[in-house]
């Protein structure tokens, strides 16, 4: 941001949820969003109660003054009677706890091994219970920018909420002011990570969410259009005056995340001039601007769950997390790099999540590039040319069939211009072996013979690019080497 004489002061937060890959939290329903028609719906209406401070939260008061009913819909084989608030939650998802305590870890911040799960009232629908269940897991954390350290305030591991029924904003349904959801992502675990209020710019708001973005998909979490949320919270500071906090709901495209801050600054410094500052709860356009969407929500919304004992997370859980904890994504390109692998290769690999197949293969012939190749590039080729798909083209050449192309180079039986047309041979459908094999010519030392003659002078190897070319590659590369030994002195 540009500094200027009545620039204000900037106190930001950021706070994202994103979705763990795993079955649901409080129950063993697997994660998995549906498209097809559904089994069964109910319909029920909310009633606002008090939290465990004795107080009703003003947000949720807001919410029942409306006085609307919800209808929620349901499939047999992931909506158990857990998500329809008619049976009393299991213990909570180790897998998905596992993963949360990693999450943790990456984020430097320090275990909670005694902790209450709690109730959050949650009465805009999207809940069937009310309230979602969520448990604090760690608090105290940092991470490094070029702006400096970020604090991480608390990550709560908790069930996600259920989703509109319509594909209208379907990847956050606190955006919808809906009335019929689908129970499918209901309980879905979520990791919710707050950091400190204390970034100042919208430079340093965007490289914190990135950043936090690349240490969660080095975890298993899930990918894609609404597996992740984020909000951001600003207020501003304009000479003696302060603004109320303000919450902005969809905060998430990259793009924009500047643009959006700076015109939420711009629309915070004319309602301290009007005196109109409230505390709200905004949504993120996508000009940048921002629109109401409700009160803020209070701390009174919070009060224990009843039906779940505390949660102790042993010393020997956290050791197991960090025993298996993800390496970064920068980490494992500077691995790349160190074996001779190129910029672009290494792009290839990552986006792909090729890493374990490229290492396994590097094992068998020491190649970095023709490896990312015969892994990637050249697949993503022939499917296009071919008109087979990555899945149909992945069941034929597999890491196996890969491997054996590779063997047959390192053992210089073929020329490795040859691996490609073994690939494309493999998938119009001849048999691997065929594709493989290698044609013995009884006059193959003839054939030698008479390209040294026709082009004296050369070294070995200018004379083994010029037969495996003519060849095309099907003929025994260690042979032609061994005839041209004899030949060449």
């Amino acid at each position: 941001m540009k500094k200027e004489k009545d620039e204000a002061i900037i106190k930001s937060g950021l706070e994202i949820h994103q979705q763990i890959d795993s079955s649901k939290l409080f129950c063993r329903c697997p994660s998995i969003l549906r498209k097809d028609k559904p089994d069964y719906e109910i319909e029920r209406k909310l009633h606002v109660i008090a939290g465990e401070s004795g107080e009703i939260d003003e947000a949720a008061k807001f919410e029942s003054s409306l006085g609307k009913k919800f209808v929620y819909q349901g499939y047999y084989d992931n909506c158990c009677l857990v998500e329809l608030d008619e049976e009393p939650p299991r213990e909570i998802n180790q897998k998905a706890l596992k993963i949360a305590l990693q999450i943790s870890l990456l984020l430097n911040c320090e275990i909670v091994q005694n902790t209450q799960i709690m109730r959050k009232t949650v009465i805009n629908g999207s809940n069937v219970s009310g309230f979602q269940r969520t448990v604090l897991i760690a608090r105290k954390g940092h991470i490094e920018t070029s702006f400096g350290k970020v604090g991480i305030d608390s990550i709560f591991l908790e069930e996600d909420s259920a989703r509109p029924s319509s594909s209208k904003e379907e990847d956050d349904p606190e955006l919808e002011n809906s009335r019929t959801y689908k129970l499918d992502r209901l309980g879905i675990p979520l990791v919710e990570i707050a950091t400190t209020p204390d970034m100042k710019t919208g430079e340093q708001i965007k490289e914190s969410a990135l950043k936090i973005g690349e240490i969660l998909r080095a975890c298993k979490v899930r990918r894609g259009i609404g597996t992740i949320r984020q909000d951001l919270n600003i207020s501003i500071k304009s000479g003696n005056k302060e603004s109320e906090r303000v919450e902005i709901k969809g905060f998430q495209e990259p793009r924009i995340m500047i643009e959006t801050v700076e015109k939420e600054v711009e629309r915070q410094k004319k309602c301290l001039e009007e005196k109109k500052c409230r505390k709200e709860v905004r949504k993120a356009e996508k000009d940048g601007s921002t629109s109401f969407l409700r009160p803020m929500p209070g701390s009174a919304r919070m009060y224990p769950e009843t039906d779940l004992p505390l949660l102790h997370i042993s010393r020997e859980m956290i050791n197991e997390a960090k025993k298996d904890l993800p390496r970064m994504k920068h980490e494992i390109k500077s691995e790349l790099k160190t074996s001779g692998l190129s910029e672009e290769m290494i792009n290839i690999i990552m986006q792909e999540n090729k890493l374990s197949e490229f290492k396994e293969l590097l094992e068998v012939y020491n190649n970095p590039n023709l490896i990312a190749k015969v892994l990637v590039l050249w697949k993503k080729e022939i499917s296009s040319r071919e008109k087979i798909s990555e899945n149909k083209l992945g069941e034929k050449l597999t890491i196996d069939v890969l491997e054996s192309i590779l063997n047959l180079i390192k053992n210089k039986e073929i020329d490795e211009s040859r691996a490609k047309k073994i690939m494309e041979d493999i998938a119009k459908g001849n048999e691997i072996n065929d594709a493989l094999k290698i044609e013995k010519l009884e006059n193959l030392e003839d054939e030698v013979l008479k390209i040294v003659k026709e082009k004296p002078g050369l070294n070995l190897n200018a004379y083994m690019g010029l037969i495996m070319a003519k060849f095309k590659g099907k003929v025994s590369g260690k042979e032609v080497m061994e005839i041209l030994k004899k030949i060449v002195k």
